[in-house]
This record gives C-alpha cells, structure tokens and sequence, in this order.
C-alpha cells in the first residue's frame, strides 16, 4: 500500500487516503472509511487484522476516484511527534566526499553509527518549495535518503526482529545548509531550518519491499543526475540500527529514521555544486516513488 496525507483543491484539511502504484489515482479516507485524524493516529492506532483488510482494498481499482492531479500531496507525516532521527556518513563513499569538503566536522574513522537529530516542525510535501534563506545560507545541499517508519514502540530489540517494529518506508530529502553546519560543529541546526525536511510521497508498507531494501536510489537536479547508489550499500543496515537504538531507548511508534545518503552530494564536487532559486530536485527511490521539489 502507498498510503499519504494529502489536501482537496482548496481545502484547508488534510486528509488520508491510498495512491495506486502509478502515482495517478486516489482512494479517499471517506470511501476507505479510515477512522483516523492523521497518519501519526493510523500508526499507532491500526491493527494487523485492520491493516491486512486495507491492503486487501487497495487491490480494488473502483476505490481510486480521485486524479491524483486535483489534490495536494502533503508529507506523509507532516507533524512528526518527535525528532527525525538521522545517520550520518552511512555510505563508505559519501563520508569520503563529506571529509573532502571539512575534515575536522566529518570523521570517517569511527567504528560506530553517527547519530542526529533534524527538527521538523512542518515537513514539505512533494511539490512543495523549499526557502533558500540566502540571508544566512550560502551552501544549500541536497541529501536523498531512505526513511524508516516504525511501527510500533521498539525496545531491546534483536537485529533479526527489527523487521517485526517497521510499518514502512518513505523518501526523505535531508536539505543541509552546509555552512552552517560546519561553522556550528554539529548539524542540528544546519538541518533543521524551517522547510528542510521535504518527505514522500507516500509511505509504501513494509509488506510491498524486500526485506532487507535492496533499492535503487538517485537524485537529480535540474534533470542531471547527481547521486546514483543502492540501499544495500548501508555501513549500518536498518536492523543493526533498530537493534542499537531500541537498547535503553524507546523508539515510539510513528518514529522516522533517516538512514543516510550515496555520494553525490553538492558539496562533494570540485568545487562544490550547491544549490540555487529554482533548481528541481528530485529523490527517487526504486518502489517508492519520486520526491519532487524546487527552491524558492
């Protein structure tokens, strides 16, 4: 299933609903009769029995009423309840090209995962602009990833059950402001500008991907192709992650865990290739879709 957060043509709600698999039709939260208020609700709140009936009626063409065109893609979750967690340096060739750009903010040396967080007070949905803030930006990144829904609350769990605690998968573009970023010594705040999160544009179930992901991931800007790898590249698979995290610390259900990006990036040019108003980005991951946003 594809389920997404989405808004009617001048309403101002947002609404849940199931995009079919060529991004073209929408099976409303009216005629799928979804008792939840958000995407954070139907996580938490949906049963395995719940979940399995769903899927069974996203088989049904006749649910899909709606043009995907007259609607609004919103971020899957546009309110995380909590912090994104995210890897960083999690691809061998993308900490090479980040210690290029500032070796002393980025250390390749460690034997264990880097670990952050981004705030999201809103996260940007496909389509949606993304603010330049050139008043204090002057290095503007790009960042595709692979994200990670769990779904339910996961602690002390195995490696080999960390599939158990994932309710599916979405594209997340970890916009960075790299200056900032490394004039700080810490990325939080290079991270988590207002708008910095764009996600989707849908969650894909965890029963619709092979387990572990072994997904073609890309990025292009302005129609070139920038960043072009493989989810099984991982130096930190997502069961080791699972694994780590949920020992003394309680991953909630509706957690997003932002496993990394390839290389490719813009500041690991020579020299660097940032970006500007105007320019498209657009994150693809294999199965899930494409994330499409321009600057503003």
């Amino acid at each position: 299933m594809r389920l997404i957060t989405y808004r009617a043509a001048g309403a101002p709600e947002d609404r849940l609903g199931l995009l079919d698999s060529k991004g073209e039709w929408v099976a409303p939260q009216e005629v799928l009769n979804l008792p939840y208020s958000d995407m954070n609700e139907l996580i938490v709140s949906m049963t395995e029995e719940e979940r399995q009936q769903l899927s069974r009626r996203a088989e049904d063409e006749s649910l899909f009423i709606v043009p995907a065109d007259e609607i609004v893609l919103r971020a899957p979750i546009p309110y995380p309840k909590q912090d994104v967690i995210c890897l960083g340096v999690n691809y061998l060739e993308h900490a090479r090209e980040a210690a290029r750009f500032e070796k002393d903010s980025f250390d390749i040396q460690s034997s264990y995962p880097v670990y952050f967080s981004k705030r999201v007070n809103e996260a940007a949905g496909h389509r949606q602009g993304i603010p330049a803030y050139e008043d204090i930006v002057d290095s503007l990144d790009y960042e595709a990833e692979l994200a990670v829904i769990i779904g339910k609350d996961a602690r002390n769990v195995r490696e080999e059950d960390a599939l158990d605690y994932i309710f599916g998968y979405t594209i997340l573009n970890d916009m960075s402001a790299r200056n900032l970023q490394t004039r700080h010594t810490q990325w939080y705040f290079g991270k988590s500008l207002d708008g910095f999160t764009p996600m989707g544009p849908a969650i894909v179930t965890k029963d619709e991907i092979m387990y572990p992901p072994k997904l073609k991931i890309q990025t292009l800007v302005n129609g070139e192709l920038r960043q072009s790898s493989s989810t099984d590249l991982l130096i930190f698979d997502i069961g080791y992650v699972i694994h780590e995290l949920s020992q003394g610390m309680t991953l909630k259900a509706g957690t997003i865990i932002s496993t990394g990006t390839p290389k490719g990036v813009g500041m690991g040019f020579t020299p660097p290739r940032f970006l500007h108003k105007g320019d498209v980005i657009e994150c693809k991951i294999e199965k899930l879709g494409t994330l499409v946003n321009q600057i503003d």
